[in-house]
């Protein structure tokens, strides 16, 4: 039987309750994430559209930070070392050029192949800066969420192995009310959330996570104008075109959809996990 779940039979039924790993994921979730339509809901009652601009996405990513923090210590009973302050700095770093890098390396290969068609560079503008909050928000709740609860807890109770499957299916999935969300997307998403398990087995930290998934948002959308899990492209940096077969393109979902995409983010996951593997203590369940 479980540690957790032994040591909770002598609690009280509440107590017993939360010991179920089922039922910390959906508690850890819904408090992690409620901040987010709160914020939103609330910043469009009271405030015109106009003055809606990076702070209610800001407020939103730091309630959810406070959110995920009392999760861990009142439900899980530990402390959030996965999100201590320091080396955040370092670790966030890595995480950008890393998810960006990942961007660049597939656009190239895309040109490349000729199915990506540069064709200029926009004026540089304060305006290229203002989706960074939502896109800071994206990365925060959805590392926290997928990572931080639900590769976490099924990792304590099931091994690491079954909870990359299980938080990266349930990843991918969430994704299924996109705008062109396809088998590749499927493929692509599943892919990038083993990648993102891999580097939080390495790192036992959310920052390099976050980091790297908000490189990779801010790079498609705000440096290459194109369109991210299926939400509209926007202007960004550079001007150009995806065309041609959709296998490369990621039609309508964008870029994240792209065969090439699956192919190097599986590369960089594989070698990942591999690090990972070679530097986590083996236990019965993995």
């Amino acid at each position: 039987m479980d540690h957790t779940l032994s040591m909770a039979t002598k609690k009280s039924p509440l107590a017993r309750l939360m010991a179920y790993p089922l039922v910390q994921i959906v508690l850890g979730m819904v408090l992690t994430f409620a901040a987010v339509p709160l914020v939103m809901g609330t910043a469009s009652q009271l405030v015109e559209k106009p003055y809606r601009i990076l702070w209610p996405q800001l407020l939103a990513a730091v309630l959810v930070w406070f959110a995920y923090r009392f999760y861990v210590r009142r439900i899980e009973k530990r402390q959030p070392a996965e999100l201590a302050m320091p080396g955040m700095a370092r670790e966030l770093g890595r995480g950008l050029l890393l998810g960006a890098g990942l961007v660049f390396l597939t656009f190239v290969v895309l040109a490349a192949l000729g199915v990506y068609q540069f064709s200029g560079v926009n004026a540089l503008s304060l305006m290229l800066l203002l989706p960074l909050a939502e896109l800071v928000l994206v990365g925060m709740a959805e590392e926290m969420m997928f990572r931080g609860i639900l590769f976490g807890v099924t990792a304590r109770a099931l091994g690491s192995k079954a909870a990359i499957v299980i938080s990266s299916l349930v990843f991918a999935l969430a994704h299924l009310p996109n705008a062109g969300f396809s088998l590749l997307a499927i493929a692509a998403i599943v892919t990038y959330g083993v990648l993102q398990a891999a580097l939080y087995m390495r790192t036992r930290r959310l920052w390099v996570c976050i980091g790297t998934h908000v490189g990779w948002n801010s790079c498609v959308s705000q440096v290459f104008s194109s369109a991210v899990s299926g939400h509209a492209a926007t202007d960004g940096l550079l001007r150009g075109e995806l065309a041609g077969n959709a296998m490369l393109t990621g039609g309508a979902f964008g870029v994240e959809a792209s065969l090439v995409t699956v192919l190097l983010i599986g590369a960089v996951a594989a070698y990942v996990l591999r690090l990972a593997f070679a530097s986590a203590p083996c236990t019965a369940r993995d």
